[in-house]
């Protein structure tokens, strides 16, 4: 027996409906073929009929895939609703082109995932201006009495059964709307008044009939409603809600087994559709890519993206395909709207079935898995919220004293001053509603805190310095998890917490695990700084630029408080986000620049990093090392409407360049940029031309130029031009240099340092007598006396001079040891005092990858005296000029 014979026999046995379309099958066929003049109502319903006969074979012969049978039953009923909108205007209006009128196809229909025996859930939308109708009728009757006449077309019933089921509940205000709704009406209300729900809603949008150019219009319109850049999080707090509410209402269908509700269960279609949908809104206001609206592409978009885990995407969409296949077989024995599996014995047996299994027991063994997998999956996502806090002080200092405060009299007054509103981002009815919602949790999340009292004190500075306190609770409340990590932040992190007062949208990009993996590449990162979304506006670019510096920092910075990174790694994705920063707005800043003045022939910007940024190492508060030159003729002059000499031009840009990367927006601050190491320091002009630069390193330069010049690197400029300083700064370095005594004059420049520069404190890794300075010190003598080890990284310059010989082992743990704290003390103690805290002392010693704080303290006298020792040998090593 062949897969069709087999899938044949099967439907005819064990399904009524399909049994009753296989005996009329010939004759649906021919009456299709016959009657070419067949009334529109007659032709579709047999269409229908004949389609789903064809359909549920392909199904269930495996001829047809989920994807293949879902995308023939919403072409049909595209082409069904279309083909009824045609007829009912030219029904009314004879000769008139079929205009102004379109069905925005919302749920499955929308994302092309139409039930076997489902409704269709469209939008009717009209354009007064175009739509035909009587002489002298209101076009607004017009446009209901079409509307009535396609309801009429698809879901009246008659001998041959029905069309579709049409259900326009959907539709703005759907209680005091006519089910036909002006354009621009419907426009205003979904960017006015719509509800979070409607925004999930819109994912699955899609013009399917009538006027398509209208029906696209109107989508193009609210897309900003539905796509957020900055969401708010009380949408998704609503879409989980509706899912709890959907659990206790259908609580019967809850426990799986026989009679479980496959769409609205616990572990059901609903929850993978609603997971997928709740994560497009957090992401795909900013990424477009996760735009898709079938569910198992967007499963896979957003695993793609890192913004869920791959292999859950993966359960997930193996549960859907499953789910979705045996609600097929459920609606196929009656062709009812039906999700439920059937009662157990022979009803249930029947399902099983038609779908080629022995009894109801295989089926439910088959489902059981998946539906567990499911469950769980969403139940991390949306988990059952915590009781509500007492208002009462002595009832509210037991609650906290559970939680585990164990002082409570000073939380207890935070929490009435935050419920007393004494703040303006607490005021609103909606902003107490949100703190009440999210105090339970957030309670028990700061009473775990690794500094309770410090964290409940930076978080009320944070509710004091903010406009608006609404989305952040949101936020919290739907993301529970994150109310820890906010706490590590808060107890640990000044820094941190200092940014989240001025930008709490921070939050957004930590709410899910991609924030705690390393940043991208370079070219990943410049490419996200220069998305389409920052728009064709120059100040919109810098804003956008701004946002995600801020946003990857932030990442970077919570990374180490939570022990998710290497600081040494996080000081490499500082650098990266830097250097995208200044290719993307350098980039557009010569663009800019351009339009007026236009270009130097033959000329173009370059820029040189030195310091950490040269090294590729940046701590979260680094200047940017900068120095910019010019490459061609410095006698030349640009081509644009507004030409200026080569020299003045790249002044001009350069200068450019800078306010770009460090003047403050309303999207806030980026970098300082330090320019002084460029040839004669602050009294040489901005730019010069490479040959200039050449020259100066040659023959005038001074010792602590050519040490600074150990860790150059281009970070801007096209390749031949990157490789022409490469060039240069090489040939310096490996002698085409002033004879000097590098020695002495390091010695010199180390004391001077000393006394202009002192240590900040006990934890000032880079100051301290033996910390990361000298060890830099310690490394450029030997490399600037004998010629080698370059390398602007300097991990990789002491592992060279290593090699060599020229430096001991152990200088590499030291450098690693010194970059790790000078790193972390950055973010959890930026005056590099010891923290008063254990527990922040207990994050130090993590990140430096020791067992305990007096460890710490001890490996760190330990280093300091070998890096002195060593700067002290390199000294003496060698005093002869070089």
């Amino acid at each position: 027996m062949t897969r069709i014979e087999d899938a044949r026999e099967r439907a005819d046995r064990w399904s009524p409906f399909l049994s009753g379309l296989i005996a009329r099958d010939l004759g649906t066929a021919q009456a299709l073929a016959d009657d070419a003049d067949m009334p529109l109502m007659r032709r579709l319903r047999l269409e229908r009929r004949r389609l789903a006969l064809e359909v549920a074979l392909g199904d269930l012969s495996g001829a047809l895939d989920l994807t293949a049978v879902t995308a023939r039953l919403s072409d049909f009923a595209d082409g069904a609703l279309d083909r009824a909108i045609a007829a009912a205007i030219a029904e009314r209006t004879p000769g008139e082109v079929p205009r102004g009128f379109a069905a925005i196809a919302l749920g499955k229909q929308g994302s092309h995932e139409l039930n076997y025996s489902s409704d269709i859930d469209p939008i009717l939308i009209y354009d007064p201006a175009t739509l035909p109708h009587r002489p002298r009728e209101d076009v607004a009757d017009a446009a209901v009495r079409i509307a009535r006449r396609v309801l009429e077309l698809l879901q009246g019933r008659d001998a041959d059964g029905y069309v579709l089921r049409v259900d326009l509940r959907l539709r703005p205000s759907p209680e005091v709307t006519p089910i036909a709704i002006p354009v621009d009406a419907a426009i205003s209300y979904y960017e006015s008044q719509a509800l979070a729900w409607e925004r999930a809603a819109f994912i699955r949008a899609r013009a399917a009939a009538g006027d398509m150019a209208l029906g696209r219009r109107f989508l193009d319109a609210i897309r900003p409603f539905v796509w957020r850049r900055s969401l708010d999080f009380g949408a998704v707090g609503e879409i989980l809600d509706i899912t709890r509410r959907i659990r206790d209402h259908h609580a019967q269908g809850q426990a799986f087994g026989a009679g479980f509700d496959l769409k609205r269960g616990r572990g059901g279609i609903r929850e993978v559709e609603f997971f997928a949908q709740i994560h497009q809104l957090i992401h795909g206001g900013r990424e477009p890519a996760l735009r898709t609206s079938a569910t198992r592409d967007a499963l896979a978009a957003l695993a793609a993206a890192g913004r869920i885990d791959a292999g859950e995407a993966a359960a997930l969409t193996e549960a859907y395909t499953l789910l979705r296949t045996i609600e097929h077989r459920v609606q196929m024995i009656d062709d009812r709207q039906t999700h439920a599996l059937p009662a157990a014995g022979e009803p249930l047996d029947r399902v099983a079935r038609l779908h080629g299994l022995a009894d109801g027991a295989a089926l439910l063994e088959l489902l059981a898995p998946h539906v567990e997998r499911v469950a769980a999956i969403f139940d991390r996502l949306a988990p059952h919220g915590p009781r509500a806090l007492p208002h009462d002080a002595d009832r509210l200092a037991e609650r906290l004293a559970e939680a585990g405060f164990a002082e409570t009299e000073e939380p207890v007054r935070r929490i009435a001053a935050w419920r007393e509103a004494r703040y303006p981002a607490l005021r609103s009815p909606a902003a107490q509603a949100a703190l009440e919602a999210v105090l339970p949790g957030l309670v028990d999340a700061l009473a775990l805190a690794p500094v309770p009292p410090l964290a409940l004190n930076r978080l009320d500075r944070l509710l004091e310095r903010l406009p608006s306190a609404i989305n952040i609770f949101r936020l919290l409340e739907a993301r529970p998890a994150l109310g820890a990590l906010l706490a590590e932040v808060l107890s640990h992190a000044p820094t941190l917490a200092d940014e989240l007062a001025r930008r709490p949208d921070l939050l957004d990009g930590l709410i899910d695990a991609s924030a705690l993996a390393p940043v991208g590449t370079v070219a990943d990162l410049a490419a996200e700084m220069r998305a389409a979304e920052a728009g064709a506006d120059y100040q919109a670019l810098l804003d956008h630029v701004r946002r995600v510096v801020g946003d990857k920092r932030f990442a970077l910075g919570v990374q180490i408080v939570a022990g998710a990174a290497d600081p040494l790694d996080v000081a490499a994705g500082y650098a990266r986000v830097a250097q995208a920063a200044i290719e993307t707005l350098a980039g557009a800043a010569t663009e800019e620049f351009a339009r007026v003045h236009g270009r130097v022939p033959g000329g173009e910007l370059v820029i040189l990093a030195l310091g950490r940024m040269g090294g590729a190492a940046l701590t979260h508060a680094s200047d940017l090392d900068l120095i910019y030159l010019f490459t061609g003729d410095f006698t030349a002059e640009s081509d644009g409407a507004k030409p200026l000499g080569a020299t003045l031009y790249f002044s001009r840009l350069a200068q450019r360049v800078t306010a770009a990367l460090s003047v403050p927006t309303a999207a806030g601050p980026l970098y300082s940029v330090d320019t002084r190491l460029r040839p004669s320091g602050a009294q040489g002009p901005l730019v010069v031309t490479l040959d200039s630069f050449a020259r100066y390193q040659r023959e005038d330069a001074w010792t602590w130029e050519h040490m600074a010049l150990t860790r150059a690197r281009p970070v801007f400029g096209s390749p031949a031009a990157r490789d022409a300083l490469d060039a240069i700064v090489a040939a310096v370095l490996r002698g085409a240099r002033p004879d000097r005594d590098i020695a002495a004059d390091a010695h010199a420049m180390r004391a001077e340092m000393a006394r202009h520069k002192p240590p900040h404190g006990p934890l000032d890794a880079k100051l301290l007598p033996g910390g990361l300075v000298d060890l830099e010190f310690a490394v450029h003598v030997p490399q600037l006396t004998r010629r080698t080890g370059f390398d602007p990284h300097l991990a990789r310059a002491i592992d060279a001079l290593i090699g060599e010989d020229a430096m001991p082992a152990t200088m590499r743990a030291a450098h690693d040891l010194l970059t790790r704290l000078l790193v972390t003390v950055r973010l959890v103690a930026p005056d590099a005092q010891e923290p008063a805290a254990a527990a922040t002392r207990a994050l130090i010693a993590r990140a430096l990858t020791l067992p305990d704080w007096d460890t710490v303290l001890a490996t760190l006298a330990q280093v300091r005296e070998s890096v002195a020792a060593q700067w002290q040998e390199s000294v003496e090593w060698t005093s002869s000029p070089t």
